[in-house]
């Protein structure tokens, strides 16, 4: 026999184009009724979980799509090879979070 509800939402999160949602559903919510987190964090933490993962994959269809020949990051750049390089201050001007103000601005 089977579950018409799940089948119902399966059908409806892939309808919508939520794959996150679709794989994270039931894990999430066993955690949430572990931990006694009400509905609203739940879903919180579900479109979290979906927006991280939207990110990435965009990320990976730019990089894909602008053919370059190797990822890059921060992380593998040899900073002794420009001694004048303030590699504290590469790092933090990376991470885009300027404050102004009472808010802060971040690059995306």
């Amino acid at each position: 026999m089977t579950n018409a509800p799940e089948l119902l939402l399966a059908h409806h999160l892939k309808t919508l184009r939520l794959p996150t949602f679709l794989r994270e559903h039931d894990k999430q919510a066993r955690i949430c009724a572990a931990e006694g987190v009400d509905h609203v964090r739940y879903l919180a933490r579900l479109t979290e979980l979906e927006l991280i993962d939207r990110e990435r994959r965009m990320v990976e269809r730019r990089i894909k799509s602008a053919k370059f020949p190797a990822v890059k990051s921060l992380d593998s750049f040899d900073v002794k090879a420009i001694p004048s390089l303030n590699k504290m201050m590469v790092l933090e001007l990376a991470r885009c979070d300027w404050p102004l103000g009472d808010a802060s601005i971040a690059c995306w």
